[in-house]
């Protein structure tokens, strides 16, 4: 098995995936074994540029894939400190999730949603319009 090293690669799918990467020549007919692939996606607004990052597939808990060369359309190394930095940071903050929400043991507080009803709501509304009205 070669080297590891983080690339960006273009499935012929379409997709385009970033990943810590090695490629093991076996016999002849390589395979590229993908550690932790996510999507990222560069965003820009008027706000400035942000960088999101998701998983590339969502449901399995592996950290390893394996695709055969034929369905790279092309790989490039990448070198950018920034893009190796926040992909970390993604892992990282992606194993304290999933350690914290994978038992099942969430206790529900009033800042994750559902407060009071909506007559409740509307009934505090109005009497703090009407306490600022009076005063």
């Amino acid at each position: 098995m070669g080297e590891e090293f983080y690339a960006s690669i273009k499935l012929v799918t379409g997709e385009e995936i970033f990943s810590l990467i090695s490629i093991d020549d076996n016999d002849g007919d390589p395979i590229i074994i993908l550690q932790n692939p996510v999507i990222i996606k560069m965003i820009n607004s008027n706000k400035g540029s942000f960088i999101k990052v998701k998983p590339w597939m969502e449901i399995p808990n592996d950290d390893f894939f394996i695709i055969k060369s034929d369905k790279i359309i092309t790989m490039t190394e990448v070198n950018n400190s920034h893009i190796v930095k926040v992909y970390e940071k993604y892992l990282e903050d992606s194993d304290e999730t999933s350690e914290y929400f994978g038992s099942n043991q969430t206790k529900i507080t009033n800042k994750m949603g559902y407060v009071s009803s909506v007559e409740d709501a509307r009934q505090n509304l109005e009497k703090i319009f009407k306490d600022l009205k009076e005063s």
